[in-house]
């Protein structure tokens, strides 16, 4: 058979009308997969927002269990606070307390340095080896006031007639310079009284007489007098340095302590 005849029907494998151009592919279908891809990714990410909100309801209080634990934590803030508070005061009342105590016992310290100073005074004059001795000053201390005025204390003792009473009246005078000359002070010019008595004693053992004086402005004092006029007796003289009496020089002592260049 002629495949030129005109007669003869087209080829299954030829194209109509004699065109001899091939023709266009069919449309590419879908991968199969495709669909069943975006299925797992859709369940996954359904999956982690449940898993996520799950989690939250089972670890996020409920609006009414915060509201109750901040009440909670805030009550215990205060408490913790107050502890602090507590715990600063009784701190500082301790210190306060050992301030005390450290106090009472230098006070005790000095107490009893000065109770056994006066057990060795005693031993001196009443015990078995003492020393014996008729009246005298055994010491003489000189305090300011002020610029003029000065309290004196003066021990006086005797262990000779231990039986006896001393009695008489003791009297200060003092020696230095005023506007450039050597002066004497006696008593009543230092009581600033004319006819000033001197001050009482009346012991056995010892005692301690005590008064104040007034110096001139401008006296610088050397020497202290001290004048003791037994009841009965002949008057006994003893006399100190400023230095000695006071525990300051005559200028440091007179100026309060400032010394003039």
């Amino acid at each position: 058979m002629n495949s030129s005849d005109p007669s003869q029907p087209p080829s299954p494998d030829e194209p109509a009308g004699g065109d001899s151009a091939p023709a266009p592919p069919p449309p590419a279908a879908e991968p199969a997969n495709a669909g069943l891809a975006w299925s797992v990714i859709g369940l996954f990410l359904f999956a982690m927002a449940f898993g996520i909100w799950g989690l939250w309801r089972a670890f996020a209080p409920a609006p009414a269990d915060a509201a109750l634990q901040l009440q909670v934590q805030e009550q215990r803030i205060a408490e913790l606070e107050q502890r602090i508070t507590d715990l600063a005061r009784s701190d500082q009342i301790s210190r306060e307390a050992n301030q005390q105590v450290q106090a009472t016992l230098a006070e005790r310290d000095e107490e009893i340095a000065g109770l056994r100073a006066d057990v060795a005074f005693y031993e001196r004059f009443v015990g078995p080896t003492a020393q014996r001795r008729g009246l005298s000053v055994h010491a003489l201390e000189l305090k300011p006031q002020d610029a003029r005025t000065w309290h004196f204390t003066a021990t006086l003792t005797q262990n000779v007639n231990q039986g006896a009473v001393n009695e008489g009246r003791a009297t200060l005078a003092l020696e230095g310079t005023l506007d450039g000359r050597l002066q004497q002070l006696d008593w009543a010019g230092l009581r600033q009284q004319p006819d000033a008595e001197g001050i009482a004693y009346s012991f056995k053992f010892f005692q301690r007489v005590e008064g104040d004086v007034l110096l001139p402005e401008g006296f610088k004092p050397v020497r202290v007098i001290v004048r003791l006029v037994p009841r009965g007796g002949r008057m006994i003289e003893q006399s100190f340095t400023w230095t000695e009496a006071a525990g300051s020089a005559p200028d440091e002592a007179v100026n309060g302590g400032d010394a003039t260049p």
